[in-house]
């Protein structure tokens, strides 16, 4: 997290504030989240945290069955891809071409090498409004990376800002709290990643509200607080649709 400084021939170290990518990726050193190339060949069904990726594998499997009805050829972008490999399942199925993007270079590289399919790329970059200049997609999915934006409502019309007509945002594996429930879990956090020896990078985790989707056009297509989930399943996470 330091730079060195040459002046004169004598070496100085200057202290600077990490950005969002370096802090997220000693985040994943400190959590053994760096998977190699065969581990994330088998993921889902093959996660090295079992309960974390049978919670994923459930959220995938319900997108992925959803998009398969869609029955028609699909632009689908994935926002915070990672190592790739929902947008790698994602592809696999017909009449598809999907784009990865993430700000992790060294998951966006390992991503390339592992995940090589003609209907497929990825991306080195954040969101923004230059990323894709004319490109439109017919699907948006945030999955595990909504909490990573601190405006829920700005990252969410910037994405329908890319949709065609008749497009959709999905968002999935993502936690959501009610006002009280977000203050916890914010300290929560905090404490966290100050344990962790990494205390910047809870400035860029975000609590959100469900509420916060209100003014979009949209569906829960899985709720949590379900009554059959709670008795069987008890999947946490929300997944909601936006339509354009």
């Amino acid at each position: 997290m330091d730079i060195i400084i040459q002046n004169k021939g004598i070496n100085r170290v200057k202290s600077r504030k990490p950005d969002f990518e370096e802090l997220y990726c000693a985040v994943r050193e400190s959590e053994k989240k760096v998977y190699t190339d065969l581990q994330i060949k088998g993921l889902p069904d093959f996660g090295p945290n079992s309960l974390e990726w049978e919670i994923r594998k459930h959220s995938a499997d319900r997108l992925l069955a959803y998009l398969n009805k869609k029955r028609k050829f699909l632009r689908i972008l994935e926002v915070g891809c990672g190592n790739g490999w929902l947008a790698s399942k994602m592809a696999d199925l017909p009449k598809t071409y999907v784009a990865g993007l993430d700000i992790n270079q060294a998951e966006i590289n390992q991503a390339s090498r592992v995940f090589r399919k003609v209907n497929l790329e990825f991306v080195y970059d954040s969101f923004n409004e230059n990323t894709f200049d004319e490109d439109k997609f017919d699907i948006v999915v945030f999955a595990a990376s909504l909490q990573y934006f601190p405006s829920v409502v700005a990252v969410l019309r910037q994405a329908e800002s890319l949709l065609n007509r008749g497009g959709e945002v999905h968002i999935i594996d993502t936690p959501f709290y009610d006002p009280d429930g977000a203050a916890i879990a914010a300290e929560r956090c905090r404490s966290y990643y100050k344990d962790m020896g990494i205390p910047a990078m809870a400035d860029h985790y975000f609590h959100h509200d469900i509420s916060e989707f209100w003014g979009f056009n949209y569906r829960v297509m899985f709720n949590p607080t379900g009554l059959l989930n709670r008795l069987f399943r008890k999947d946490p996470f929300y997944w909601v649709a936006i339509s354009k």
